[in-house]
């Protein structure tokens, strides 16, 4: 017996050893992979992480920055080498479809972003099966990783962004009016498409149009010209998938005034956010934002004049047994895409938008020219 003990006191004492210690040190540290799933009624939701991005607190407009700062503090965050930001993808399993909601950044903006095919493959989905894709917004940490090396990363794929969007960032005309250093984003949007284009599985739609069953699409423009989000339903069940309404949460909750430099249009972006936050508090849809903290899912509440971000809880998967999976319709292609409003379409879309994009890609409204922003980890005018 005693020896025993003693066999077991030496094996633990190696075990706490300093060198035993060292080596484990040494070994190469890693996340686990960025995914998570949640069912919303009969929907399978994933989330992924496409990487992260650093934002300079300084970017952000509509506030003194002393203020943002503060708010940053009171948040535990650290802004001195840029606020790290989530970019974020979600993947819905409709039965028949595999649906992806933007498509991360593939290499368009350095080694901290563009990890979306990986977390693909360790959810368990292959980019072949991806059939659609929805696209918020045409910015590239959005719309790049539709290509790699000029291919399409989802061959299978029917990729769709608004009829506005598409209209202003695929426009070589439009781009010519730009600064030189933001007609990067337009070529980058562009070669993004091209490999889709070219199969004739590039489309668009305007709101109202019909896409998927028991999906609306809600205009959220500001952030871009045709930026959107989209809304699923199952039953009494909702998850609004609603892309870059928010860029910092430690902020923009408490201050909805808060824009971003990159904004298209500061003042419609604001108009919109107030409108979207008003809307899924009093609706308590649940919400997956691409620039939330990862895995982006939560739900608004109203929190006196101002709004609150409540994270949903990591959970196990559940799925109601006595409501199987429905067998959607297919995609409706370009020629059959209605103008016939979905019969739930949410109204969240602000009163005083205009039925025209804007001309230029410089925000609206700022202080300052966007050029002399300091963008931390992309471009100036066209960050996420």
């Amino acid at each position: 017996m005693k020896k025993w003990i003693g066999g077991i006191a030496g094996a633990l004492a190696l075990a706490l050893s300093p060198v035993v210690m060292a080596d484990t040190a040494a070994q190469p540290r890693q996340q686990v992979p960025g995914y998570y799933r949640v069912m919303v009624g009969d929907l399978e939701v994933t989330a992924l992480n496409d990487g992260h991005v650093r934002l300079g607190a300084n970017l952000v407009k509509g506030m003194a920055p002393e203020e943002v700062h503060a708010l940053l503090q009171q948040a535990f965050i650290d802004d001195a080498s840029g606020v790290q930001t989530a970019v974020n993808a979600y993947v819905l399993s409709l039965g028949a479809h595999v649906v992806l909601v933007d498509a991360g950044s593939g290499g368009c903006m350095g080694n901290t972003v563009g990890h979306l095919p990986q977390q693909l493959r360790a959810a368990g989905f292959t980019p072949e099966q991806i059939d659609v894709v929805l696209l918020t917004h045409l910015h590239p940490d959005h719309a790049c990783g539709l290509t790699r090396d000029g291919q399409a990363e989802f061959p299978n794929a029917t990729v769709y962004a608004s009829q506005r969007e598409a209209d202003y960032w695929l426009s070589e005309e439009i781009a010519q009016q730009q600064p030189e250093e933001v007609r990067g984003v337009f070529a980058g949007a562009r070669a993004a498409v091209a490999p889709y284009r070219a199969n004739d599985r590039f489309k668009t739609f305007n709101v109202g149009d019909v896409i998927l069953p028991d999906l609306d699409v809600v205009a959220a423009y500001g952030h871009t010209p045709g930026h959107v989000g989209y809304l699923f339903n199952s039953g009494p069940d909702h998850i609004f998938l609603w892309g870059d309404v928010v860029h910092s949460h430690a902020v923009q909750f408490m201050h909805p005034q808060a824009f971003m430099v990159f904004d298209v249009d500061g003042e419609q972006a604001v108009a919109t956010r107030r409108a979207v936050f008003a809307k899924t508090a009093d609706e308590r849809w649940l919400v997956g934002g691409a620039h939330l903290p990862f895995p982006g899912l939560g739900h608004v509440r109203h929190n006196g004049q101002a709004y609150a971000w409540v994270p949903l809880e990591y959970g196990p998967m559940t799925r109601p047994a006595a409501q199987p999976l429905s067998e959607p319709a297919e995609p409706a292609p370009a020629s059959q895409v209605t103008d016939a409003p979905s019969p739930a379409a949410p109204v969240v879309e602000p009163a005083h938008e205009s039925a025209t994009a804007p001309a230029a890609a410089e925000p609206a409204v700022t202080a300052e020219p966007a050029a002399t922003e300091p963008a931390v980890a992309e471009p100036a005018p066209a960050a996420p």
